[in-house]
């Protein structure tokens, strides 16, 4: 019923016990996740992969690849070499998470716009959707133009499309990345008091171009917050969608999983 599209469940924080997350993610409905390729850093990109080929379990595992902006000034030219022999791996839908980050200053905001340019023609090339990563500095809107800008410039041409993951926008950042032909994602922080503008677009949002996700193991849903987040909590994300769109959550679960399906050209996960 429920399908949990963007955690990093290959992470070190599930390292004592991800079989028992897996678990507990398929007992509350969970029936695939998407697992994020970013790891610690370029070095790591095929981490995902590895969980999904590894994975024994009856939730499915797929794939991403990608450097995140956090560690774009560790990119060196044979990380792009790796990225592209690994884009045709079948366990890869998709690449990323990639995008700005001007909240941090772990890497500088030009060497984040060369990355992050660079990756999507690499996407462009293994005919991948693109998972964005888009989080502005405290007092500015800076990363939001500059991301979706260099989107327009640089990948909306391709026809692919793309998630805006774990959106904390506005409605009309949220109009903009729709018009381009992308799906808005929502994670826990929908579930947060002072999460208003998030909960306003996820109430417009079109019934066919929404996700749901947790971002585990970070921003645990309420009445998880302050816990590690894990893929079976993303029925709190759609238990609290669900009123602003006169549903039920098990419908937003429905409704998301099939969205994921189509956006990405899979079968149902569920015999």
């Amino acid at each position: 019923m429920y399908i949990d599209s963007h955690c990093h469940l290959e992470g070190p924080k599930f390292a004592q016990d991800r079989d028992e997350v897996i678990r507990r993610a398929q007992q509350a409905g969970v029936e695939a996740v998407l697992a994020i390729g970013n790891g610690d850093g370029p070095d790591e990109v095929d981490c995902a992969i590895r969980l999904a080929e590894s994975n024994r379990s009856k939730v499915k595992v797929y794939a991403s690849l990608g450097v995140h902006p956090h560690e774009a000034r560790l990119v060196k030219n044979k990380h792009y070499d790796r990225m592209q022999e690994l884009a045709s791996n079948p366990n890869v839908i998709a690449w990323g998470e990639i995008g700005l980050d001007y909240y941090y200053d772990h890497s500088p905001c030009d060497t984040q716009k060369e990355v992050f340019i660079r990756q999507m023609e690499l996407a462009r090339v293994a005919k991948l959707p693109i998972i964005i990563h888009c989080r502005p500095s405290q007092s500015s809107d800076d990363a939001w133009q500059d991301c979706l800008a260099l989107i327009r410039e640089h990948w909306i041409s391709s026809g692919i499309g793309g998630v805006l993951h774990c959106f904390t926008g506005e409605k009309h950042h949220a109009t903009a990345a729709l018009d381009m032909g992308f799906v808005i994602s929502f994670a826990g922080n929908v579930t947060y008091p002072k999460a208003q503008n998030i909960r306003d677009a996820a109430a417009m949002v079109p019934a066919d171009r929404f996700f749901i996700e947790t971002d585990s193991p970070y921003l645990a849903p309420v009445p998880h917050r302050g816990k590690r987040n894990e893929p079976a909590f993303v029925t709190e994300t759609a238990r609290v969608i669900a009123p602003l769109r006169g549903l039920s959550g098990e419908d937003v679960g429905r409704q998301s999983a099939e969205n994921f399906r189509r956006f990405f050209g899979l079968r149902n996960t569920v015999s």
